[in-house]
């Protein structure tokens, strides 16, 4: 990794956040020089660890659907586009934390938008139900995208996936983050999510891309676990 020159860091001892280095513009290269093992291995170890932990986290499950039709009747799951590797888009799916028809909304929120660049992030936004502010602050609402992996849509460990139409506003730069799978977790998801700029957000990506391999995604996995209870910046 390489050496911290921002002045807005993460204090984390995995990983530092660097200025914006216009000259990565080579990140499918660096995808592509990993290893067939490597890659075999990861899509391995995302189907076996997603099947164990849908089965182990189905009271969860159970739990979090009966609490969001409890609240207000509408439906348990929630469906979006977001833009998967090398910009396909692909249907993720989510415990809803959000009253029906939120997304509607959207567009006329985009003014109060806390979050820089092109993601999309309110600390009080009234579209979140009480049960959604509950999941969201331990990331329950994420598990059904342990469905998305066992599918092929993502991998446990990549860059968060974002709207479809956010990542097609993105510069070609910006768009290098999706030269690997999307994930579940990733360096953003472990070092304050929210807290952290859009800008940070795509270098942690690159950053990720660059380190990627067996030793770092077990790293990333076990640092998710407390960072999840931690919740920092989730909302």
């Amino acid at each position: 990794m390489r050496e911290n020159i921002a002045t807005n860091t993460i204090d984390r001892p995995m990983f530092k956040i660097v200025e914006t280095d216009l000259g990565r513009y080579n990140m499918h290269e660096i995808y592509q020089r990993k290893s067939a093992a490597y890659k075999l291995i990861k899509r391995g170890m995302d189907v076996l660890l997603s099947a164990v932990a849908l089965i182990v986290l189905s009271p969860v499950f159970l739990v979090t659907a009966v609490a969001i039709k409890c609240e207000d009747r509408g439906p348990v799951f929630f469906v979006q586009p977001r833009a998967g590797k090398d910009m396909k888009p692909f249907s993720m799916y989510k415990f809803r934390s959000m009253y029906v028809n939120a997304d509607e909304k959207l567009k006329e929120m985009m003014k109060d938008n806390e979050q820089t660049g092109h993601a999309f992030k309110i600390k009080n936004d009234p579209r979140i139900t009480r049960t959604g502010r509950f999941i969201r602050r331990f990331s329950i609402d994420e598990l059904p995208q342990l469905i998305n992996i066992m599918k092929g849509d993502m991998s446990i460990v990549g860059p968060r996936p974002i709207l479809t139409f956010q990542m097609e506003a993105c510069s070609q730069y910006e768009r290098q983050r999706l030269a690997v799978q999307p994930g579940l977790t990733c360096y953003w998801q472990i070092g304050g999510r929210a807290n952290v700029t859009w800008e940070e957000w795509v270098e942690l990506d690159l950053d990720y891309i660059e380190d990627m391999g067996l030793w770092t995604d077990l790293k990333m996995i076990v640092k998710t676990v407390p960072a999840v209870f931690r919740g920092d910046g989730a909302y």
